[in-house]
């Protein structure tokens, strides 16, 4: 899953996210907002997707894996 977050609300909508180790943060273009992407289970996503709005994420993304190596 990839998402755009408010760096103001990063630590809340990382707390949401329960990906296997760490999510990945990388800064957008536009100050004050960052790019989240983590690996999750498709039924913990339907569980958060209305937290992580509300908590201001925005442009969220869901990708299929098509392999993983662990």
């Amino acid at each position: 899953m990839l998402l755009n977050a408010p760096n103001s609300n990063l630590a809340q909508i990382i707390s949401l996210l329960p990906g296997m180790k760490s999510p990945t943060v990388l800064p957008l273009a536009e100050e004050g907002w960052s790019s989240v992407h983590s690996v999750l289970n498709e039924n913990d996503f339907w569980d958060i997707i209305e937290s992580l709005k509300a908590a201001g994420a925005q442009g969220i993304l869901v990708v299929p894996i098509e392999k993983m190596v662990i």
